[in-house]
């Protein structure tokens, strides 16, 4: 399995770091599960930190000066590795995939470790909100106030309306497919969006897709009939009630 899109550098180095929130840092730790490239990422990090660390503990080195360094010493160990940057550009067009690279709806899924103490048994058995004959979403736990950590399930072939952002999104393909016109995601991909975007997901036709999605606040419908949905979505995210 080829996994095209990843966490920018600055947030894996905060994961590593432990300064992500648990809902941030849940949707990178799925993506990890399934990433080599991020698991060897974030190796590096946490041995660059542990040098760092020592180093500003003898010297009086001011936090510029670290960030400027850890960085620097990051692309030396990537070039002298040959290893590319994990950040794909999230302009780029991928080719459609082929059947043989999907799993079929009827395929018995597999959770990942980091999200089974939320889906204990199964994505079926989750209790799941209907926003159309396509489209479920299924809540796995929310921040108060802040981040929304939730299961969407679309239909082979079918799409999310479109819609923007009213704060930060991070999309991470669990099972399926599915593309915007920024590109084409498969399991594995690890999706950024925020206010600035707008865009209508369609999945693709030969399987049905689950994404894990992380919400700052909640999305807004754009279409004339669809926007009735928005006061259900800011009913449903802890940002709205704050």
């Amino acid at each position: 399995m080829t996994i095209h899109y990843h966490p920018s550098i600055e947030m894996l180095t905060d994961y590593a770091a432990g300064s992500l929130s648990l809902t941030h840092s849940m949707s990178i730790a799925t993506h990890i599960e399934q990433c080599q490239e991020c698991q060897q990422q974030i190796r590096k990090l946490t041995t660059l930190g542990a040098q760092l660390f020592t180093q500003t503990a003898t010297e009086d080195a001011n936090i510029v000066d670290l960030k400027a360094s850890f960085f620097d010493k990051l692309r030396e160990l990537d070039r002298s590795e040959g290893i590319s940057s994990p950040v794909k550009e999230q302009g780029a067009t991928d080719q459609t995939p082929s059947e043989a690279t999907l799993p079929s709806w009827e395929q018995d899924y597999q959770v990942p470790k980091s999200l089974r103490q939320f889906v204990p048994f199964g994505y079926d058995k989750l209790k799941w909100m209907s926003l159309s004959p396509s489209v479920k979403i299924a809540t796995l736990c929310q921040e108060e106030g802040g981040a929304q950590v939730a299961l969407t399930r679309i239909k082979a072939g079918a799409s999310i309306p479109t819609h923007t952002h009213t704060g930060d999104e991070i999309t991470l393909v669990l099972e399926g497919a599915f593309s915007d016109k920024s590109g084409i995601y498969r399991r594995g991909d690890f999706i950024t969006r925020d206010a600035s975007h707008k865009h209508k997901p369609m999945v693709t036709k030969d399987a049905e897709c689950i994404c894990l999605t992380v919400l700052d606040s909640p999305i807004e419908f754009t279409g004339w009939l669809t926007r009735l949905f928005n006061p259900i979505m800011r009913r449903y995210h802890p940002h709205s009630n704050h």
